[in-house]
């Protein structure tokens, strides 16, 4: 049905956790396109830091059964969405993009992700899939990367 440009993190277990989420979304979804995995500092909360990667995948589901599916895997995974807001995760998985749909809702999904904002988002989605245009600010995502006021900061690449 369509492109879906994701956005991974965790903090708890991270790098067993990113490794089994991968496996699961190629066992679900077939190839992958996956960026290298930075380290990064929590942002919102005082935390262990989160190892951050994105993936592309092409869907066979519909952006709000793609979202349940990965709400699903994050669940698996231990992901607990009574605390707060900003917290520990051993998985985040957000839809980024989804081909060049806009939308709020329901529920907390949107398109284009509002984190975009952040390298931890950015700069993996931009390793991989420079050329996507961003369907709200008409620009690619090399371009949003190159004037992003992160773009001069360096990021801890995580060693596969």
């Amino acid at each position: 049905m369509g492109k879906a440009y994701l956005s991974l993190g965790s903090n708890v277990l991270p790098e067993r956790n990113l490794a089994s989420a991968l496996r699961a979304l190629r066992e679900r979804f077939g190839a992958l396109l996956v960026s290298p995995v930075y380290r990064t500092k929590a942002i919102g909360f005082d935390g262990p830091d989160f190892l951050n990667a994105a993936a592309v995948l092409d869907s066979d589901l519909g952006v709000r059964e793609l979202n349940d599916w990965l709400h699903a895997l994050e669940d698996a995974h231990g992901r607990d969405r009574s605390g707060p807001r900003f917290g520990d995760r051993p998985l985040d998985i957000d839809i980024v993009f989804y081909d060049d749909l806009v939308m709020q809702g329901p529920g907390s999904l949107r398109l284009p992700r509002p984190e975009l904002q952040h390298a931890f988002v950015l700069r993996p989605l931009a390793d991989i899939a420079p050329d996507f245009v961003d369907p709200v600010s008409g620009r690619t995502l090399a371009d949003l990367w190159a004037q992003s006021p992160e773009s001069g900061v360096p990021m801890q690449l995580v060693e596969g």
